[in-house]
This record gives structure tokens, C-alpha cells and sequence, in this order.
């Protein structure tokens, strides 16, 4: 069915076209012998084409641009005189008498633009004669594309300022209301057209009516160019008669388009001076239109305005314009009942854009329109709509993006309850914002206030919200986050001790809420910000008299130690024995002796209790060992009793080869090349020989377990601790004990037994190549290396 209508429709134009075309032929026949009789005959028979009904919006534009175009000529006919010889004046009673209304009212338009031009009458008579004549078209589409004929001829001749067709005082006003006429008919017109044909076809006709929007929408454009038109006039005359046409229409489309034209074609200047009038329609218009849109284009629109002209920013305080834009926003959300959620968030969103461009010192004005939004979205409605949901974030984004310091975001009062209404994830997403957006500008976060705000709208990445279990994320997505959670503690900084340390406690306080999985990540960032503070605060000792909470390094030691605990319930004892070690050290540099040994009984009971793993075990041993050595606070009791369970732990590794490497690594906890440092020769040889003795006893076992010895990495590695003792002057390192040990390795590599192998081979060889050139260098190192042989 809709095949067949729309092959009739194209046969219907078809014949139109073929008689404007036949009719246009007669015409330029008479126009060539100069005939007007002739030419008024033909070009009324070629214009009744344009009144068939049958054709739809866009086929009917097709038939009248054919028809426009022979206009054009009938019009350069009508100009020259000398070729018809009637004069304008009669010509424009002699089309008149043309049979029909449409053809006559196209030639009175196409004479009357020749009378205007010919200056024999005033050019705001004619057109408001033509004005009205055009009442008589009512049909919508015939009236619509006559009207916009009517506007097309008269545009260059309007009696506006500076216009040679100017006239009298109120040669302007004629102009407007010329205009204003022809906008008001064309819109009406326009409107009417929905109530065409079946109501089935509804929404064909409103796709047909969009199309032809433009028609009336000229109007308004040709309204913005007449240059008499200034602010008064536009306050006073013009846009409340628009407005009043718009809201009296009571049509969807036509209010929408309407609306955003005015918007487009007015200048900035005048919007901001009127804007109270432009406002107040808004509520007025239809519950279905796109509000929304339009006013966000208009705050745009202004946005760009003082964007591009900082000299009109004190206008907007003057006019008041956030608190008329709050106010209209208020009211058409109130108006428009049925709006979904994502629509009054998107107008806030619009408005605090608006509010940073223009206000960005208003933090008032940015925490108002927030809580707008609050109460908004606290009414009821849910933020199920992920487009709702992206605005919202949208809205909390703006203002860390146009400060660049988190802390004017922080002292808004309403930006944490916003964040409220998201859901778990999108809280997160938000909450990740906000720590790139640190990361990004390089902040610190100075006081435990401001702490205390930020880790509150970034819980969501902290602790567990309710109904989310950390079992549900993607590890990856997991990490992540907790790894930006730990880069943020480092952001948090405060050069006063006693701050720092509020910091400190409230960061603690958060995190150690935070459930066993996230505290690996998050724990250790804390600890070292907390030793930092503590190397700031070296040689401190005792209570700071008046302080709530003295910052003292014992003070901070006694909180790490609290904090560390939680770590192998996780389990993270590895991680717990790291962090213990740590504070050891700082510990020792603060010269707290009963500290330092408190963590590394601590760090040995995890090894003792927790560490089961063999390749953990051989790792802390190492770190335990490393720290020892470099430990000078220690007595001498002190220092033993943690030597002595170095040494025995270092003994019981499960391989002999790590056993091996542990027992000669602790060799160094007993010579320490400073000033001060402990130099035990006896006992350094002592744990050389005892690894020397564990390495043998791995050749054995391996001899018997594969039948061969394996490589002699091992007593080259002992050779090595022999050669650094020897050159630091440990007298119980003896030249004679080295070339034994060089000899015993010659002897092992010669044996069938031992499994060759070029990296042992090459690091013995290596080896002696060092122990040559010592003896060549001369002086006291070469006398000591002359008596060995290699």
C-alpha cells in the first residue's frame, strides 16, 4: 500500500513538474514578444501547479523550487518598464486580478519586490499589504511554502537603519513587525500541519514537519540581522513576542526547534541581559520537550561568551545569572514531573560546567548545584540508568578538572554525598578519578581533616561497601586499585611532626578496616611514610611536653608494630618480616636499642612461625643477615643473642648449598669495616670454616646421590669470602689457609667425580686472575699475596 502511494506521489509530481514546464515554455514565449497579457496568463496557469494537495512536504519543495526558479525571470520582466509599458502601480493591481488565490498571491509577492525596489511607495505599505494578502493561503503546506516566498523577496528589503528603502522613526519597528507577522502565520501554519490526514500516520507526518523547520526558523534569522534592532528593542518588543508565539503554540517540535534558534541566531550580549525573560518560558513549554538540550546549549553558549571576553564577567555577577539558571533549572524539573532522572542530572552537570567557566571562585556556587543534585537524587528515583550514572560522574569530574588541587574539591560539603548515590562500582570508578587526579597534578594532602574527606569518597577502594565482596572483582582490576591506593598514602605529607602523625593514625584507621586481602598493599606505603617521619625526627627521645599526641620516634614505633601484626594473619609474612627489618634500621638510626631488637624478634619468630617455604627461608635469612650487619645500637649481649639465631637458622636450611651461602654470609656479622665496627677474626673464620666443612659434605652427598660431585661453585664462592677478609686484615685468614683452599678446588676439579662446568670453571679462573694481579700491584698487598701460589 505505501509502495503504491508513494509511486502515485511520484507520478503526481511528475505531471506538476511537466506543467510548470509546459506553462514556463508559453511564458518565456511571451516574455521573448514582450506580450504581459500573455505572460499573466501563463505564469498564473504554471503557479496553479503549487496548489495540488497531494504531494508530501519534500516532493511539494522539489515542484515550487521549479517554480521559484521561472519566478526569477518573471521578476527581471516585471523591473524594465519599457518592455510591458504598464507602470508598477497598475501592475500591481493587474495581477490581482488573477483567478486563483495562490497564483495571484505569488505574482502580487514577485510585483510587489519590483514596487519596493522602485521606491513609488513605501516599502513598510507594501509589505505589510503583502503580509496580510497572504492570510488568504491557509492551507499548511501551500501557506508555509508561499510565506517562506514571501520572506525570501523581502529579506534584502526591509526599512532597516542604514537600508535604502529606510523610512520614517519608526522605519525599525515596521521592519520587526513585518517579520514577526510572517514568523507568527508561518509557525501556525506550521503547527496545523500535525492535525493533516489519518492520525495513523502521525509519525510520518511528524518526520515531514521536521523537515520543514527550517522554513520558519529563517524568520528568526532574518529577525537577527536587522540592525536597528538593539537591546532594548529585543528586551522590550522581540523576544517576548517570539516567546509568546512559542509557548501559545502548545506543540512539541515547535518549541523545541523554536526555542533553539532563538539561542543560536541572538547575540551572547542579549541573551545574558534578558535572560530572566528567556528563562521564565521554559517552564511553560510542553512536559515532553527536550529542555534539557536547549538550556544547555544556551549555558554553553554563555559559558563561551565570558570564556572569550573576561571584560563582561562582572555582567554575570550583575544580572545574577547563576542564581537565574539555578532557579529556571529548579523549576523546569519541577514542571516536567515525568523526567527521568538522567535528564535532570544532565542540566546540572550543564550548570556546573557553566558555574566553573564563569564563577570559578564561587566553591559556593559549585557545592549549590551539587547539592541540587543531592536532593534530586535523594527524592527517590534510582541511579539505574548507566547514561544517569555516567552524568553523575560527569558532574563529580568537573570540578577536579578545573582545580587542579584536590583540596577545593575536598571542603565541598555536598561532593561526598553525591558520591553516596552511585553504586558500588561507579564509586570506585570515581574514586580512582579522584587519585589520578592527585597523581596527575602532583597534590599534597597536608592535614588529617582533608584525609579524613578523601579516604571517605574513597571508601569504595578502601573497604568493602555494603553488598560488595572483594571475592567478586577481577584480581587484576583488584590490584590495580590497591596499587593506586598505595601511591596515594605517599601523597599525603605534612612537615609538622605532630600533623603528620594525626595523618598517619587516620590513614591507619582507614585501611586497617579494609578487610586481610587489601592490607599487602596498603600497609606497607604507611610504614615508610611513618619512617619517613621518623628520620625527620632523629634524635628525638621522650615526650613532647602539651602535646595531645606527641610525634616521637618511639611513638611511631609502637604504632608500626601494631600495624605489622596484621600482616601474617593475611598471610604476608614475608612481607611483615620486610617491614620489621625496615624499622630495625630506622630504629637503629634513631639509636633506640630496645627497639630495634623488639622487631627483629619479631622478624625471627615470623621466620620461625610462619616462613615454611625453603626458597622463602634461604631469601629471609638473607634479608635478616643484611640487616644485622649493618645494625650498630646493639650491646654486646644484644648483639650475640641475635648473631647466635642468625648463625643456627642460617645452619638449618633444608639445602646444604643455601646452608652453605647462609653460614659464610654471616661471616660479615662479625667483622663490620667501620671505625667502630665489631672485628672478631676468630669468628669470622670460625663460620668460613664451618661452611667450608657444609660444602664438602655437599660434594659427598651429591657424589653419592648421582655419582658425581657436582660443580665447585661453592668453594670458589668460600674462596672469595677468604680473599675480603684477608685484604681487610683479619689475621686468622692466613696466606697458607688460601692456598690450601686453591689447592683443594685444583684437586676437586682434577677428580673424575666432579661434573665440569664453564661457569664454575670460569669464575675459579677469574679468581685467580684477581689474586695475580694483587701480587703484581706491589706495595703491602702484593707482599701479603706473594706467598700464595697459583
Amino acid at each position: 500500500m505505501m509502495l503504491n502511494g508513494a509511486e502515485d506521489e511520484d507520478k503526481w509530481l511528475a505531471e506538476g513538474i511537466a506543467g510548470i514546464q509546459q506553462n514556463a515554455f508559453y511564458m518565456h514565449r511571451a516574455l521573448d514578444s514582450n506580450n504581459l497579457r500573455e505572460v499573466l496568463k501563463y505564469s498564473a496557469q504554471m503557479l496553479s501547479e503549487l496548489r495540488t494537495s497531494k504531494l508530501s512536504p519534500h516532493k511539494y519543495y522539489e515542484l515550487y523550487m521549479r517554480a521559484f526558479d521561472e519566478l526569477r525571470k518573471l521578476e527581471m520582466f516585471f523591473k524594465d518598464e519599457s518592455k510591458h509599458g504598464v507602470s508598477v502601480v497598475d501592475l500591481y493591481e493587474l495581477v490581482q486580478h488573477a483567478g486563483n488565490i495562490l497564483p495571484r498571491l505569488y505574482l502580487l509577492c514577485t510585483v510587489g519586490s519590483v514596487y519596493i525596489k522602485s521606491k513609488e511607495a513605501p516599502a513598510k505599505d507594501v509589505l505589510k499589504d503583502l503580509v496580510e494578502m497572504c492570510r488568504g493561503v491557509q492551507h499548511p503546506i501551500r501557506g508555509l511554502f508561499l510565506r517562506s516566498y514571501l520572506a525570501q523577496i523581502s529579506r534584502d528589503k526591509l526599512p532597516d537603519i542604514g537600508s535604502e528603502y529606510e523610512g520614517g522613526a519608526d522605519t525599525v519597528m515596521d521592519a520587526v513587525e513585518f517579520v514577526l507577522q510572517n514568523f507568527t502565520e508561518m509557525n501556525k501554519l506550521w503547527v496545523r500541519l500535525q492535525n493533516q490526514g489519518l492520525g495513523k500516520l502521525r509519525e510520518k507526518r511528524e518526520k515531514e514537519r521536521s523537515e520543514l523547520r527550517d522554513l520558519v526558523g529563517k524568520n528568526l534569522h532574518v529577525l537577527s540581522q536587522i540592525e536597528g534592532i538593539d537591546l532594548q528593542m529585543y528586551k522590550d518588543t522581540v523576544l517576548p513576542r517570539v516567546l509568546e508565539q512559542i509557548v501559545n503554540c502548545k506543540d512539541e517540535l515547535a518549541q523545541y526547534y523554536l526555542m533553539d534558534c532563538i539561542i543560536q541566531v541572538f547575540p551572547d550580549e542579549y541573551h545574558l541581559q534578558t535572560l530572566e525573560i528567556l528563562l521564565s518560558a521554559f517552564p511553560q513549554l510542553q512536559p515532553t520537550v527536550d529542555n534539557k538540550t536547549v538550556l544547555s546549549q544556551l549555558m554553553e553558549r554563555l559559558s563561551n561568551y565570558a570564556a572569550s571576553n573576561p571584560e563582561v564577567l562582572p555582567e554575570f555577577l550583575q544580572v545574577e545569572a547563576f542564581a537565574k539558571l539555578s532557579s529556571a533549572i529548579g523549576k523546569v524539573i519541577e514542571a516536567q514531573v515525568d523526567m527521568p532522572i538522567v535528564g535532570a542530572i544532565t542540566l546540572y552537570v550543564s550548570l556546573l560546567t557553566f558555574t566553573l567557566r564563569v564563577h570559578p571562585d564561587r566553591l559556593d556556587y559549585v557545592d549549590q548545584v551539587l547539592g541540587a543534585c543531592v536532593k534530586k537524587l535523594s527524592s527517590g528515583q534510582k541511579l539505574e540508568d548507566s547514561r544517569a550514572t555516567k552524568q553523575v560522574v560527569a558532574l563529580l569530574s568537573a570540578p577536579l578538572e578545573k582545580y587542579s588541587d584536590i583540596v577545593s574539591a575536598l571542603t565541598l560539603s555536598n561532593y561526598p554525598r553525591v558520591m553516596d548515590h552511585l553504586d558500588n562500582g561507579t564509586n570506585k570508578v570515581m574514586a580512582m578519578v579522584i587519585i589520578q587526579s592527585i597523581m596527575k597534578n602532583n597534590t599534597c594532602i597536608s592535614t588529617a581533616d582533608k584525609v579524613e574527606v578523601l579516604f571517605e569518597l574513597i571508601k569504595g577502594l578502601i573497604k568493602d561497601l555494603d553488598g560488595a565482596g572483594v571475592d567478586e572483582l577481577d584480581e587484576e582490576d583488584f590490584k590495580e586499585e590497591q596499587n593506586s591506593v598505595a601511591r596515594l598514602i605517599h601523597m599525603l605529607y605534612n612537615d609538622e611532626p605532630e600533623e603528620m602523625l594525626k595523618i598517619i593514625c587516620t590513614v591507619r584507621k582507614h585501611i586497617m578496616a579494609g578487610g586481610v586481602k587489601r592490607l599487602p598493599f596498603t600497609v606497607p606505603p604507611l610504614v615508610f611514610s611513618a619512617l619517613r617521619l621518623v628520620r625527620h625526627l632523629q634524635g628525638q627521645d621522650g615526650e613532647i611536653v602539651g602535646e595531645e599526641v606527641p610525634a616521637t620516634p618511639k611513638k611511631i614505633f609502637q604504632l608500626l608494630n601494631q600495624t605489622i601484626e596484621a600482616l601474617p594473619s593475611v598471610p604476608s609474612p614475608e612481607l611483615a618480616l620486610r617491614l620489621y627489618l625496615q624499622c630495625a634500621e630506622a630504629a637503629n638510626d634513631c639509636d633506640l636499642e630496645h627497639a630495634a631488637y623488639e622487631f627483629f624478634t619479631q622478624a625471627f619468630i615470623l621466620y620461625e612461625e610462619e616462613i615454611a617455604d625453603s626458597k622463602a627461608q634461604v631469601t629471609a635469612i638473607h634479608l635478616i643477615i643484611g640487616s644485622l650487619q649493618r645494625m650498630n645500637v646493639f650491646g654486646i649481649e644484644n648483639r650475640d643473642t641475635l648473631t647466635h639465631k642468625a648463625t643456627g637458622y642460617s645452619a638449618r636450611l633444608l639445602k646444604k648449598p643455601d646452608q652453605c651461602r647462609a653460614v659464610y654470609a654471616c661471616s660479615h656479622l662479625f667483622w663490620v669495616d667501620d671505625q667502630d665496627g665489631i672485628k672478631d677474626g676468630e669468628r669470622v673464620l670460625l663460620c668460613l670454616k664451618r661452611a667450608l666443612r657444609i660444602a664438602n659434605a655437599a660434594q659427598q652427598m651429591a657424589n653419592v646421590a648421582r655419582g658425581s660431585s657436582g660443580p665447585v661453585t661453592l668453594f670458589v664462592e668460600i674462596l672469595n669470602k677468604y680473599l675480603y677478609f684477608f685484604e681487610k686484615g683479619n689475621q686468622q685468614i692466613t696466606s697458607s689457609a688460601i692456598q690450601g683452599l686453591v689447592e683443594l678446588i685444583n684437586t676437586e676439579m682434577q677428580s673424575d667425580s666432579t661434573t665440569q662446568n664453564p661457569t664454575s670453571d670460569a669464575f675459579f679462573a677469574s679468581t685467580l686472575r684477581y689474586i695475580q694481579f694483587q701480587k703484581q700491584k706491589g706495595g703491602l698487598i702484593g707482599e701479603k699475596y706473594e706467598s700464595i701460589k697459583v
